[in-house]
């Protein structure tokens, strides 16, 4: 059988009382500021706007050292451009956009 006498005077017992109902109150508003609508739109535009940072910063990164490296190919160790890299891509390049310029003129005429 459990013991069931309380030492606490009247008076104790009401500051418990309050003291739960103070805690009891800031629980609830706490859960209320928790579940209102705002605060569940802000975090979930938190936690996206998060996540696109995160996503944006890893491309930069990524788009960097692509670059860096296609530049690295195209230049020696002191920055200077390597030509005997540079020519055949321009030629191609070229001669991919003199087909393209035939290959719409034909297709007009």
């Amino acid at each position: 059988m459990a013991d069931t006498s309380d030492t606490r005077t009247p008076a104790q017992i009401e500051a418990d009382i309050k003291a739960r109902r103070a805690a009891l109150a800031e629980t609830l508003d706490e859960i209320g500021v928790r579940v209102h609508p705002k605060t569940i739109v802000g975090d979930a535009k938190a936690k996206v706007v998060s996540n696109i940072d995160h996503t944006l910063g890893r491309a930069y990164v990524e788009v960097n050292r692509v670059v860096s490296d296609v530049k690295a190919k195209f230049t020696d160790d002191e920055g200077a451009p390597r030509l005997e890299r540079i020519v055949p891509v321009a030629i191609v390049a070229v001669g991919l956009v003199g087909l393209l310029a035939l290959g719409t003129r034909r297709r007009k005429g």
